[in-house]
């Protein structure tokens, strides 16, 4: 028997308010909460396996102290400027009950604090703890991957995998408030099946939203469901006109939805044309808005409205599915991000070496003077020397050679100029320690 759907997330819906609804991890929540009551000006790092209620405590947390929160979460690009600007301007102003009130300030995903997306951001997070008026958590899934400067101004906090008969009481307690009969050998299979809160409770709302009872005869059909990979679900879309099992099977599917409209938006015009693909487009915007509703508001309750329509507004648009085999792709623009995002890094890296070396701007090196030495490298010895001047490594020197940093050309350059780097320094060792003298006709990177 079925019964009228809320689409509401049951991940969100059922998180839990308080710390004492927080299901196992009764030493990290003791802790937690004598942080929170004790707090010295030091900030705490949760850190556990993914999906186990770190980020739920925090809110929790903050709700039981009566603290404001403010979230820097992973979909954020987290540079030097934005965290000054968001978590920094949270963490020194009062909240709206005044300087007595205190805002929690989270930063999730801070073990994904490297390369060039969140370049300068270690240290703009470390300036934060250090000069901060408000608590700030920090969330992981690995402590030893964050950055050592990091943990050394942190209280570290462990949350542990949740035994299964953990995840078992929080399911039961899910049907009681939906009033869904169940039988307990069904919710114990999902519970062994699960590696963690999050994917219990995906895989139970996908297998008994809408009945009144199930047993483990559904379980054994909907646990199948809940395995499909990415391909799988975007079949259902494209191919399929059942607007139910396509969005069950994008809950269960382990990509957010950032994430899974890039997937669709690759491939859909793989499957659609014409007037169709317009009408498929015009859903998947609509949803891209409520996404960027989701980022500017942090209200997460919102991801139900852009998951309707990038999978059931996209499913609906067509009037005739194509038979033939659709090989799908996974986005290009994640790798075209990635290219562009390092060539960047790479380019103010070696502006920043020019800058410093002729006394001028990073801007003024990146404008006027890499096109120039672009220019000077196509000439083998004078590529040489400016690269031992300079101290470029090999991706430098590749940038201004336009090559790849595994080509010959690239790292013979780069082997010769080690070369002299070793050899000025070994001459000015001994010049420092008075066994020769300097002689003025002889080579000297200085004088280039």
């Amino acid at each position: 028997m079925y019964i009228v759907m809320d689409r509401t997330q049951w991940t969100e819906k059922y998180r839990p308010k308080t710390l004492t609804e927080v299901r196992s991890n009764d030493k990290a929540i003791g802790e937690l909460k004598e942080w929170a009551e004790k707090w010295d000006k030091k900030a705490a790092i949760l850190y556990g396996p993914p999906g186990i209620g770190k980020t739920s405590a925090a809110y929790a947390l903050a709700n039981d102290m009566g603290w404001d929160t403010i979230e820097l979460n992973a979909s954020d690009q987290r540079t030097a400027d934005i965290i000054k600007k968001i978590a920094g301007s949270a963490a020194q102003t009062g909240t709206f009950e005044g300087t007595t009130g205190r805002r929690l300030v989270i930063l999730d995903e801070a073990d994904n604090i490297y390369g060039n997306v969140d370049k300068g951001g270690t240290k703009a997070i470390a300036d934060v703890i250090k000069k901060t008026k408000h608590p700030l958590i920090l969330i992981a899934n690995e402590y030893y991957e964050m950055p050592k400067a990091l943990r050394a101004l942190c209280r570290p906090i462990q949350f542990r995998t949740v035994q299964s008969k953990s995840i078992i009481r929080v399911l039961k307690k899910i049907c009681d408030q939906e009033k869904i009969e169940c039988d307990i050998v069904a919710l114990n299979h999902i519970a062994e099946n699960a590696p963690d809160f999050r994917s219990a409770v995906n895989d139970l709302q996908a297998i008994a939203q809408g009945r009144t009872k199930f047993d483990m005869t559904d379980v054994a059909v909907g646990l199948r469901d809940t395995r499909e990979s990415i391909f799988k679900v975007l079949a259902k879309i494209f191919k399929s006109y059942d607007l139910k099992g396509a969005l069950h099977a994008s809950y269960a599917l382990d990509e957010s939805p950032e994430d899974f409209i890039h997937w669709i938006d690759e491939n859909i015009a793989r499957e659609y044309e014409g007037s169709v693909l317009v009408d498929a487009f015009e859903c998947l915007s609509r949803a891209d808005i409520f996404l960027g509703r989701v980022r500017r508001r942090q209200n997460y309750g919102l991801w139900r409205y852009a998951g309707e329509m990038m999978v059931c507004g996209v499913q609906h648009a067509k009037i005739e599915p194509r038979r033939e085999y659709i090989p799908y792709k996974p986005p290009a623009t994640w790798k075209r991000m990635g290219l562009g995002r390092s060539m960047k890094s790479v380019r103010d890296s070696v502006a920043a070496k020019i800058g410093k070396h002729c006394h001028v701007s990073q801007q003024y090196a990146r404008s006027n003077l890499i096109p120039f030495l672009r220019m000077l490298f196509k000439d083998h010895e004078c590529a040489v020397e400016i690269s031992a001047l300079l101290c470029l490594d090999i991706t430098e020197i590749a940038f201004l050679l336009n090559v790849r940093a595994d080509s010959k050309k690239a790292q013979k350059v780069h082997g010769i100029s080690q070369e002299h780097i070793a050899r000025e320094t070994e001459h000015a060792i001994k010049i420092f320690g008075g066994f020769t003298s300097t002689s003025t006709n002889q080579y000297k990177l200085s004088e280039f």
